[in-house]
């Protein structure tokens, strides 16, 4: 099967990339259906991950009233704690209880 290089473009940034005969030879080689759809760069970037930002929310504790940052939308009904009343009543989870 003869393979010749082919201009594709990339679904992340839209340029225009070559998907070369060699790597037409390996993906055909590894019985790839499909085409790549992402450019060197934006392949790579992708692998790295995306470093997300989450997003913090204010609020107050439920344990003791302080103002706290938590990485989430707290819901209604649910207790919401600040760190240090998480790692303590943490702790106290942690412990087994003894049967006497």
């Amino acid at each position: 099967m003869e393979f010749s290089d082919r201009t594709l473009k990339c679904i992340d940034c839209g340029s225009d990339f070559v998907f070369t005969a060699g790597e037409q030879v390996f993906f055909n080689d590894k019985q790839f259906k499909n085409d790549p759809k992402r450019c060197k760069q934006c392949k790579a970037k992708r692998a790295r991950g995306s470093q997300k930002v989450r997003p913090e929310t204010r609020t107050t504790c439920s344990e003791c009233g302080a103002e706290t940052t938590v990485p989430f939308k707290p819901t209604q009904g649910r207790p919401v704690l600040c760190r240090s009343c998480f790692q303590r009543l943490g702790n106290l989870r942690a412990v087994p209880e003894t049967a006497d």
